[in-house]
């Protein structure tokens, strides 16, 4: 039996119904691939070894851009490293203009009410530099009182000391670079700072002049650890989840032996 046109018709029907179908499964699915996000991740350009700016390839780089990295690949996910002022860190974060905080950040409380962070990474401590001819034995932030002082702004260290209220001046720097310039030049009688950082850009410059003040007990010990957005529970699962990973298989120690900081 022949078939008749209705029969034509309805068999042409099925075929578009069928491609179009298609089509569209396969716009979805380059829809669903194009939809992956790509996490702004906030780094500082000032904190060498944690974070820098290489000059050579005019990239953020550093131990915390290793560690983001690494996360990134064990979790499945694309990260962009953006350089973000240490001050602008948390205020970029709350306003969506990074997704994620990756640099020498420790967990306060006051930052906690603010922003999610991740669980512990590794232990931060502050110390204090000063000329090298100053050959005083500072125990304390205390044995400073009436001096002029400098310390990065919007850190934890800041607050402690104007809490201490104790100072002639606290002058705030954006970079620990600036801080150690001007102890240098003998504008402030000392800089408070991240001791790693200053330890490490001190290193093997015996003819520095300034110096550690290996006397000092620090006032601040903190956990750095990376931090996203207040809410973003999903982001801060996957990045636990890189965090506990990487510090199980050692690549952690791996990443702060090749930084200098073990």
């Amino acid at each position: 039996m022949e078939p008749t046109a209705n029969q034509y018709g309805r068999t042409d029907l099925l075929a578009k119904k069928t491609i179009i179908g298609a089509i569209v499964a396969s716009l979805l699915g380059v829809c669903a691939a194009v939809a992956e996000p790509v996490y702004k991740v906030g780094s500082t350009t000032t904190g060498n070894p944690f974070t820098f700016l290489d000059v050579s390839t005019n990239k953020v780089d550093g131990m915390m851009v290793d560690l983001m990295n690494a996360i990134a690949e064990d979790q499945g996910i694309e990260v962009d490293i953006q350089p973000v002022p240490f001050e602008a860190l948390i205020p970029s974060l709350q306003s969506g203009k990074i997704d994620i905080m990756s640099a020498a950040v420790t967990i306060t409380p006051v930052r906690a009410e603010i922003v999610d962070f991740t669980v512990p990474i590794f232990p931060y401590t502050d110390a204090v530099i000063v000329p090298k001819n100053d050959d005083t034995e500072y125990k304390s932030a205390a044995d400073f009182a009436g001096k002029t002082i400098g310390v990065q702004g919007g850190t934890a260290f800041y607050d402690y000391l104007e809490k201490l209220g104790s100072f002639k001046e606290i002058k705030t720097y954006t970079s620990i670079a600036d801080i150690m310039r001007d102890v240098e030049l003998g504008r402030i009688a000392a800089g408070f700072a991240d001791e790693p950082i200053m330890r490490h850009r001190l290193s093997g410059k015996d003819d520095a002049a300034i110096k550690l003040v290996e006397t000092y007990e620090p006032f601040y010990v903190g956990q750095v650890a990376m931090a996203v957005k207040k809410g973003n529970a999903e982001l801060l699962g996957k990045l636990n989840a890189g965090i506990e990973k990487i510090k199980a298989s050692g690549k952690l120690e791996e990443l702060q032996t090749k930084w200098g900081l073990r």
